[in-house]
């Protein structure tokens, strides 16, 4: 049977999961910014992307899919002006981004990936 590694795990859910050399990790929110700017909450969640990845052997150049979840597609433009500038050269994953009710008003956005892994 193939190992399946979680990260920062806890009784309801996992950070991330890797298994077969793929890792899934779960949607990303702004903690520490939750109510505040928008790039700013889309820095932080792309960082803790970022520290996900690193923790299961893998960089943002390895994305294969994204799931955008906005709160308001209004936001979009800001969200593609820190997005753009995140993304490996080269390596951008497919991704879908659409407007949905997120768990908290204060969530400007909610992402998920899944990325190639070590």
């Amino acid at each position: 049977m193939e190992e399946i590694r979680r990260i920062a795990a806890n009784p309801r859910m996992s950070g991330a999961v890797v298994h077969r050399g793929i890792a899934y990790l779960s949607g990303q929110v702004a903690i520490d910014h939750r109510g505040g700017a928008v790039g700013d909450q889309v820095r932080e969640v792309l960082d803790r992307i970022d520290a996900l990845l690193a923790e299961a052997g893998s960089d943002r150049s390895r994305l294969l899919t994204a799931s955008i979840f906005l709160s308001d597609l209004a936001i979009l433009s800001e969200l593609n002006a820190v997005w753009d500038g995140w993304i490996a050269p080269g390596c951008a994953p497919t991704r879908t981004t659409m407007q949905v009710t997120l768990a908290s008003p204060l969530y400007a956005l909610e992402i998920a990936v899944t990325a190639a892994a070590d």
